[in-house]
């Protein structure tokens, strides 16, 4: 599809915003990126991004946003940082809101989550399966993908992210701070930082709206990613503990289909953890808990 002099405006250019905007200039989009603080704005702007500093849930902060009202398309991956309910609601969903106030002609893109699916009987979900989160946090999800879907936007759910220095299950890992709960046969959901960049890409230029899921192709157990790293890495297994039911997001057990995407023509690059593992030589460098989440 042709992309030349389209522009789109990234709010949100952390780990997977950032990775998202690097490849959209590629493909030709003019760029506008979005950003909190304005030392990441200077950040943005030294790698030859428009980059402007603003507060997604303050109406009048996204003025600072030169052309956004020209923008075809908006994408939202800003982050909580790590806040609770009343961080979802203002972040995701008043900044949804403000978004499309103040863009009303772009189509509006979300990055959700798979933790919207409470399942716990460890079967596959796909998204005409139910999503009703436990949690408020969950729940605010689920109402700003409501309010994106119900505008002709899409809602991306993605899985837990990982990528190059960030892997909280790898930090633990390494760190020995591991811990199998149960019998270790929680199943795990993944996506890598890049693939979550080219499958938003995938959604952006082409005439789609609703709910996607963004993951690999195969979901782990704990004890079947942890085996794996043992193997490789040559380190022992961690010990059992008991189940952590206190995640911010709900302890879940399920096994998410991305089948739709890929029906489209979508494929991830790395269609496992240890794909990735193999591949992606700067995974192991600098692993760290850029999250508190450990896969959904």
């Amino acid at each position: 599809m042709k992309t030349g002099n389209r522009r789109v405006f990234v709010a949100g250019c952390g780990f997977a915003g950032l990775a998202l905007a690097r490849l959209l200039r590629e493909r030709g989009w003019q760029v506008l990126a979005g950003t909190y603080g304005q030392a990441s704005a200077e950040g943005l702007r030294a790698e030859g991004f428009e980059a402007f500093s603003c507060d997604l849930a303050n109406l009048e902060s996204l003025d600072a946003v030169a052309g956004l009202s020209e923008c075809e398309a908006v994408v939202h991956s800003a982050s909580s940082g790590r806040g609770g309910a009343e961080a979802y609601e203002r972040v995701y969903f008043q900044g949804c809101k403000n978004l499309a106030a103040k863009a009303p002609g772009a189509r509006l893109i979300f990055t959700s989550s798979t933790s919207v699916y409470a399942q716990t009987d460890g079967g596959w979900v796909s998204e005409e399966s139910p999503a009703e989160p436990d949690r408020e946090t969950g729940r605010w999800l689920r109402a700003t993908e409501e309010f994106v879907v119900g505008v002709g936007g899409v809602s991306a759910r993605l899985a837990g992210i990982y990528g190059p220095g960030r892997s909280v299950l790898l930090r633990k890992f390494l760190g020995g701070e591991a811990v199998l709960e149960g019998d270790g046969a929680r199943w795990i959901n993944q996506v890598h930082r890049d693939d979550i960049a080219s499958g938003l890409a995938f959604l952006l230029e082409r005439d789609v709206s609703g709910v996607f899921n963004l993951a690999d192709n195969t979901p782990l157990t704990q004890k079947e990613l942890y085996q794996g790293l043992s193997e490789k890495l040559g380190r022992p297994m961690p010990p059992y503990g008991p189940v952590d039911l206190g995640r911010k997001r709900g302890w879940t057990h399920k096994r998410v289909s991305n089948a739709k995407l890929r029906s489209m023509g979508w494929a991830p690059k790395y269609g496992s953890f240890f794909d990735a593992l193999e591949q992606d030589p700067d995974l192991l460098a600098g692993a760290s808990a850029a999250s508190s989440e450990d896969g959904e």
